[in-house]
């Protein structure tokens, strides 16, 4: 049975956090001020929901403050956070000076990763990686790494991190992930020969 935690800070954005991601916030609301403060203090999590335009999901991932950057003479913060675990909102509270709510931890299926999915995933990402930077994946990194970790890295869109969290088998992130990687790829190779051809006669030609 996934477990339940009462009065869980929630934190309503136009963003979507993974696990392992960091993500920069500046704090300037006054009810975020408090909420970020009392996380300080008990050096506790708070979650983050993408409010999109079909509204806001249930589904989010929980994040701990790993350093406040800044902080200005009003309160207001700079603040770094790293993506722990996903959640699910099961309904809000509003006795808080924060917005809050009800929500029980998401636990994935009792899976082992395939090793070919995983072999995929990881090809995918390596190759992504040194196209996007002309570096190569560290080896011993890239072994540790599972679908949440990689994508952590890779700025994909919001539908499809949302996509991520919402999956509950990580051979199912994956093989998602595979797509998504190999998909940027085709768009990096896109733009290569798009500036290629700017560079040689001043026209992008397509087809």
């Amino acid at each position: 049975m996934a477990e339940v935690e009462e009065d869980f800070p929630l934190f309503p954005l136009g963003l979507v956090a993974l696990p392992f991601e960091l993500v920069s916030l500046h704090i300037f609301e006054e009810r975020y001020k408090t909420m970020i403060g009392t996380c300080l203090e008990r050096e506790s999590e708070f979650g983050i929901l993408w409010l999109s335009d079909d509204g806001l999901r249930d589904v989010g991932c929980a994040l701990v403050v790993e350093e406040v950057a800044h902080r200005y003479e009003d309160g207001r913060m700079n603040v770094a956070c790293r993506g722990t675990r996903p959640f699910r909102v099961l309904e809000r509270v509003e006795h808080l000076p924060y917005p809050a709510g009800r929500i029980e931890w998401l636990d994935d299926k009792d899976e082992e990763p395939d090793p070919g999915t995983l072999r995929a995933a990881h090809a995918a990402y390596a190759e992504l990686v040194e196209q996007a930077t002309d570096e190569p994946a560290d080896p011993e990194e890239l072994a540790s790494m599972g679908a949440y970790a990689m994508a952590a890295t890779v700025d994909f869109g919001l539908d499809a991190k949302q996509g991520l969290l919402d999956l509950r088998s990580e051979n199912a992130r994956l093989r998602l992930v595979t797509r998504l990687f190999r998909a940027a790829l085709k768009r990096l190779d896109f733009v290569e020969r798009a500036q290629a051809r700017a560079r040689s006669n001043g026209k992008v030609r397509f087809g």
